[in-house]
C-alpha cells in the first residue's frame, strides 16, 4: 500500500527551478532511497514533503490525503519525521531535552516510554543522557538526531544524509540501525551520498539528477546499472 505518494512536484527557490516534476512514491514497510550527485534537489525534496518548502505545482499525498501547504509543525503529528542533513541538533540543550523536543507531538505520558525505547535502541544516548549535545562527537550526534525523529513514533521516517561526515566504522553501524529501524517495522526514505551503502540496503531506488529523476527500478537493478556505477560508484 502506498504511505506516500509525490505527483509531478516543481520547487523553485525564486527564480530557481529546483524540482523539475519529481514523482515517486515509497511503499508501506519499504525502504526506499533517492540518490544523486550534490546540488541535484535530493535534501529539497525531502523539505518540500516535510512541509519546509512548497511546491509551486504538484501533489504530495501521506496516506492518502494531500499534505501541500501544511506546515512542519503539522505534518509530524500526522507520522511523518525528518532527519536533517548536518544533524542539526539543539546545541545547548542536553540530550534528554533534545529527545523531548522531539516527542512535542505525543501525549506527555508516552514520553518515558519512548525514551526508554530510543534509549535502548541507542545506548551511547543514554550514557550521555545529560550531556550538553554540541559537546557529542558527529556519529553521537547522528544517532540523537535519529532519535530525536523516533520520538514522534513515525509511520515514515526520512533520512537526509545520515552518513555524512562520518568515518567508515560509524557509517556500518549507522546503516546497521537503519536496517534494525525497518525490521522492527518502520517505512524509510533514505536520502544518501553514499550511494553503494543506500543501494544495498533499499528495496527501491530513484535517481535523481538536477531536478529530474532520471532512473528508478529495484535497488538491486539499479546497483547493477552501469551508468550507476560510472556515477556514483567509481566504476
Amino acid at each position: 500500500m502506498s504511505l506516500l505518494k509525490v505527483d509531478n512536484i516543481h520547487v523553485y527557490y525564486g527564480s530557481i527551478h529546483a524540482i523539475k516534476g519529481v514523482s515517486f512514491e515509497v511503499n508501506e514497510g519499504e525502504i526506499v532511497t533517492l540518490i544523486g550527485a550534490n546540488g541535484a534537489g535530493k535534501s529539497t525534496t525531502l523539505n518540500t514533503i516535510s512541509g519546509l518548502l512548497k511546491p509551486k505545482t504538484g501533489t504530495i499525498t501521506f496516506e492518502g490525503k494531500n499534505i501541500v501547504g501544511v506546515g512542519a509543525n503539522r505534518i509530524v503529528p500526522l507520522g511523518m519525521a525528518l532527519c536533517p542533513e548536518g544533524r542539526r541538533v539543539f546545541h545547548q540543550m542536553t540530550v534528554r531535552e533534545n529527545l523531548e523536543m522531539g516527542g512535542f507531538s505525543r501525549p506527555a505520558s508516552e514520553i518515558p516510554a519512548s525514551l526508554e525505547n530510543v534509549f535502548t535502541r541507542f545506548p551511547r544516548l543514554k550514557e550521555r543522557e545529560r550531556q550538553i549535545a554540541g559537546t557529542l562527537s558527529g556519529g553521537e550526534q547522528q544517532m540523537l538526531a535519529m532519535g530525536r525523529a523516533l520520538m514522534s513514533k513515525p509511520k515514515l521516517l526520512m533520512l537526509d544524509e545520515p552518513s555524512m561526515g562520518l568515518a567508515p566504522l560509524l557509517v556500518e553501524q549507522i546503516f546497521d540501525i537503519i536496517r534494525e529501524l525497518h525490521a522492527a517495522g518502520t517505512t524509510i526514505l533514505l536520502v544518501e551520498q553514499n550511494a553503494q551503502m543506500a543501494l544495498s540496503i533499499a528495496n527501491r531506488a530513484y535517481v535523481l539528477g538536477t531536478g529530474r529523476i532520471t532512473m528508478s527500478g529495484p535497488a538491486a537493478e539499479v546497483l547493477a546499472d552501469d551508468r550507476v556505477r560510472a556515477a556514483y560508484l567509481g566504476g
